[in-house]
């Protein structure tokens, strides 16, 4: 029996073929509880309106899991960092890119502290070992930070459609077995 997930995409969204779509169609036809949430304008992000989004989200849906992908692991970490999250049970950080990330379009996400608390009772960082986003080296530090299970993928680089990460089953499974 599933609980209810909430899915965050980063840049860009995470249209079919990445494996947030796939996810959610595959929690959706075993009749699972999932909001797939879609951030406005996507391809050109503001951080206050996604944070708005998100917190109006987090109230109304109340999920018990979140799985972030990319850029949406920056905006979990800032409204942490401001104690505007409620708890929730899981939550998997896949794929951040560096906390000083550069690209123009973003900077309005960047720099971001790591947060002390991230509202969560159980979090799962994965991360890939050539991701063009987040070095390793950064990774394998923000995985010393965070003292939380992680999940080391070789070669994925930034585990989305473009790596062939469409169906992920793996992802289903780990979900499927939370306790």
């Amino acid at each position: 029996m599933y609980k209810k997930i909430l899915l965050l995409h980063g840049w860009g969204g995470s249209d079919f073929p990445h494996w947030q779509s796939w996810l959610a169609g595959e929690i959706a036809k075993d009749y699972g509880c999932v909001n797939f949430l879609k951030f406005s304008n996507f391809d050109v992000p503001k951080f206050e309106t996604w944070s708005k989004e998100l917190i109006h989200t987090l109230n109304e849906f109340k999920p018990d899991i979140v799985l972030c992908h990319s850029l949406a692991n920056i905006l979990w970490f800032h409204l942490a960092n401001k104690g505007l999250l409620p708890q929730i049970k899981d939550l998997y950080l896949v794929a951040p890119p560096s906390l000083t990330c550069q690209i123009a379009e973003l900077q309005e996400f960047f720099p971001v502290a790591l947060p002390h608390n991230l509202y969560a009772q159980n979090t799962t960082f994965i991360y890939s070992t050539n991701d063009p986003y987040m070095d390793e080296k950064e990774a394998q530090h923000l995985q010393e930070q965070l003292s939380v299970r992680t999940v080391k993928l070789e070669n994925a680089g930034h585990i989305n459609s473009d790596s062939n990460f469409g169906k992920w089953e793996w992802i289903l499974k780990d979900i499927k077995d939370l306790p």
